[in-house]
């Protein structure tokens, strides 16, 4: 069994209701969390839209292969009414990212992990260390403290829900 960060989060609907769901959704498909993280409120990363997101960052174990997670999160995704288009970010009603893979470093076509763009995003990093404070990137051997304190985005990013 592998332990297996996912970053979830969202910005259409209902957005903490959908956290809810998503969470249920990962439960029943791959296996149950054993830490959640508190909800955020953040602020669209990479584009421009009214409406700030959810995040958390949930952390499980499982023995599914980092493929066949990945195809059962698009599903979540599809089954909560993602739409996606090649205009890159945007809006969205859930969205779910495989953070790490135990120690696993994974880059292919359609998968990269550790994703690519953890160092950069507070959204990320800072429910991470809730849920898990002394946590150290498998790649860069650095503390989540480290990556926080490197971190160059200045999104507005707070706690909104604690737990769920």
């Amino acid at each position: 069994m592998e332990s297996v960060y996912l970053g979830i989060g969202g910005n259409l609907g209902n957005r903490l209701e959908n956290i809810r769901l998503a969470i249920n959704l990962v439960t029943k498909n791959i296996a149950k969390p054993n830490i959640v993280s508190s909800i955020y409120l953040s602020e669209p990363w990479g584009f421009q839209h009214a409406k700030y997101f959810t995040n958390a960052v949930i952390r499980l174990y499982s023995d599914q292969k980092p493929k066949d997670i990945l195809k059962t999160i698009q599903s979540i995704e599809i089954e909560m009414k993602r739409t996606r288009t090649s205009t890159g970010y945007q809006g969205r009603t859930m969205d779910i990212d495989i953070l790490y893979y135990g120690n696993k470093q994974i880059k292919s076509e359609n998968l990269e992990i550790p994703h690519p763009k953890i160092k950069d995003r507070l959204f990320v990093l800072l429910p991470l260390k809730e849920i898990a404070p002394n946590f150290l990137d498998p790649i860069s051997g650095k503390h989540i403290d480290t990556l926080i304190l490197e971190c160059k985005d200045q999104s507005k990013i707070k706690k909104i829900h604690y737990g769920t």
